[in-house]
């Protein structure tokens, strides 16, 4: 449990004034009186290095010695709106978008991982009915799951942002694509703000290993993107993660993004928004999500160390991702419902090598299979040659069988095909809308590789530097 212990005495001032804070923020916490138990003082005498200092408080394994209310504040996440718990993991990107939206506003909270306290992860579950779903914030004990920027506006009462200013561009999404543009537009001298809906790296932060980008042997996703993200931040560009653009208009040569955080204005755009892993739309799939079902080996993973997992798919991305696993995870069972896979032949060469990895080829995925607790607990296949139906048991599952275009603000303000793709003209990175540009995953054609994405970037770059020499 979240243990808060205070060492003190009652004839103590600063003991008095840190117990009046604490009963004030109704915070709960064990008193520890010195002046009844020797022992306790020994204990005060060993956290300071042999000084009785009181008040002296271990709060989940951390000592503080005579904290004032400033820093009790700070550690324990007390604001004027209430006090935030916040449950996460460093590996976590959720975590790390909504820590970053609450550094930026000031607000104060608690951390505590998942990861390092066993009764952290079973609150977790506690609160989201079996499911370990991180970020868990609980304010003033109501829990919220996953909250996005939007919701944390809300709860804590925070001013929606209001700005006059008029950017050269505005690239929305933070992933290779998108991070190159910016790149390439800020040495260019314009200046550009970027807009990510969730966080930096794009789909690329969820593959764990690359082994095709120029310059590197191999490079896991998450450290690539986070160098990109460095460099673009040592130009001096402006980045917002959990901006969701909720609609774009145009008015003369002014774009308008509208999100629920604020209204920004630009000379030109570059939709660079990416991509989201295809769901199966099999029976059990949505009650199983967070309980055991999930899309990203990087975020979730790590739940499932010495453990038995499953990987649906048979492209790039599944083959990858259960290369990953094989190396966390007991055994590793593979299901594609083709009859062979689509992946690159060394990739899927090195899985085949894998002792600890279970080919099982044209199966076809019938529905999740839940236990007793309602968790996940295996998948039910077909064969499609005999017919033969199977239960494949494991802890936990990844599906990666596709992916969706992340385009829906933009239908009817650009041109898309079909599937959602942005249309653009033919060999280039131009939509339909002059001054908006498209370059990445959603790009009608794009080759859907980190290093092809970049180059896209640098290309629609290019485009908007024309265009906003045209306006002059």
């Amino acid at each position: 449990m979240n243990t808060i212990v205070m060492y003190g005495a009652e004839w103590c001032p600063d003991c008095q004034r840190a117990k009046s804070f604490l009963n004030e923020n109704n915070i709960q916490f064990e008193y520890r009186d010195i002046e009844l138990d020797e022992s306790y003082v020994k204990t005060v005498e060993m956290i300071n290095n042999g000084k009785r200092i009181i008040p002296t408080f271990y709060i989940n394994e951390v000592a503080y010695t005579n904290p004032d209310n400033h820093m009790l504040a700070d550690v324990l996440g007390i604001n004027d709106a209430g006090r935030i718990v916040f449950y996460g993991a460093d590996w976590c990107p959720d975590c790390k978008r909504a820590k970053a939206f609450l550094d930026d506003h000031g607000v104060r909270y608690q951390y505590i991982s998942v990861d390092e306290f066993e009764w952290a992860a079973q609150a977790v579950e506690s609160i989201n009915n079996g499911k370990r779903i991180i970020p868990t914030l609980v304010l003033d004990e109501t829990p919220h799951t996953n909250p996005d920027n939007k919701t944390l506006t809300g709860l804590l009462n925070l001013d929606q942002e209001v700005s006059n200013k008029v950017y050269d561009a505005i690239v929305i999404g933070a992933g290779a694509a998108g991070l190159t543009t910016v790149l390439y537009l800020q040495r260019e001298k314009f200046n550009t703000l970027m807009l990510e809906k969730k966080n930096i790296g794009g789909s690329t932060f969820l593959t764990q290993k690359i082994e095709n980008y120029p310059g590197f042997d191999t490079i896991s996703g998450p450290d690539l993107m986070e160098r990109m993200a460095r460099q673009v931040k040592a130009l001096g560009v402006e980045i917002k993660e959990g901006y969701e653009i909720t609609g774009i208009t145009k008015e003369g040569q002014l774009f308008t993004a509208q999100t629920p955080l604020g209204e920004f204005k630009a000379k030109a755009m570059v939709a660079a928004v990416g991509s989201t892993y295809r769901r199966m739309n099999i029976p059990l799939e949505t009650e199983l999500i967070g309980a055991g079902v999930h899309f990203c080996a990087t975020c979730d993973g790590p739940f499932y160390k010495n453990k038995t997992v499953l990987v649906v798919g048979g492209g790039n991305s599944a083959v990858e991702e259960g290369l990953y696993l094989s190396e966390m995870c007991d055994h590793v069972h593979i299901v594609h419902r083709k009859d062979s896979f689509s992946a690159h032949p060394d990739a899927v060469l090195k899985l085949e090598e894998r002792e600890n990895v279970s080919i099982n080829l044209n199966k076809t995925s019938l529905e999740f299979l839940a236990n007793e607790d309602e968790r996940f607990s295996g998948l039910k296949v077909k064969d499609n040659q005999t017919d033969e139906v199977e239960d494949i048991l494991a802890d936990g599952a990844f599906i990666f069988i596709g992916l969706i275009p992340n385009t829906q603000f933009l239908n009817g303000i650009v041109d898309l095909d079909e599937r959602g793709f942005i249309d653009c003209t033919c060999g280039t990175v131009e939509t339909s809308m002059q001054g908006m540009f498209a370059a990445g995953d959603a790009r009608k054609g794009s080759i859907a590789q980190v290093a092809s994405a970049t180059g896209e970037g640098v290309i629609a770059s290019f485009g908007v530097k024309e265009y906003l020499r045209s306006l002059s």
